[in-house]
């Protein structure tokens, strides 16, 4: 048996166990390769991370590149749904999230700002908050 690190179109990557590298090949061609979570059949190889020569400190640069381009278009991702499908209320963000939480204002998706002692109050009142790093992009005025 030999695993294959595998993605479809639509960037989904998962493994797959196969005999050999014709068994791959065979199941590509007759379309019963298919990706679990959008069942997607159209599926290449990726290169496995034990397959790239390693550097002289163990971590092979391409996979730390990787990881990296991963982790920046993951963030792009989520910074990109946040923007589409929650309200921007600013540095009224405690304020809101503390009226949603003991229900005087009807819940919706929110983001804004807090300071450190707003924080502190969230935590206390037990109100459910998720903190989003802002990365800044080139063009960006975050002042």
């Amino acid at each position: 048996m030999i695993v294959f690190d595998l993605e479809c179109v639509n960037g989904h990557t998962f493994e797959g166990w196969f005999e050999d590298k014709k068994d791959l090949e065979s199941q590509q061609e007759q379309g019963i390769l298919t990706c679990p979570v959008c069942d997607n059949t159209s599926v290449s190889q990726k290169l496995h991370p034990i397959a790239i020569r390693r550097s002289s400190n163990g971590v092979s640069k391409h996979a730390v590149q990787t990881s990296q381009d991963a982790l920046a278009k993951l963030n792009e991702k989520v910074a990109e749904y946040v923007e589409k499908n929650f309200e921007d209320v600013g540095s009224d963000f405690t304020k809101n999230a503390l009226e949603m939480h003991y229900g005087v204002e009807e819940f919706r998706n929110i983001k804004g700002t807090t300071t450190k002692e707003e924080d502190k109050v969230l935590k206390k009142e037990g109100v459910p908050v998720f903190k989003v790093p802002v990365v800044k992009n080139p063009g960006d005025d975050l002042n």
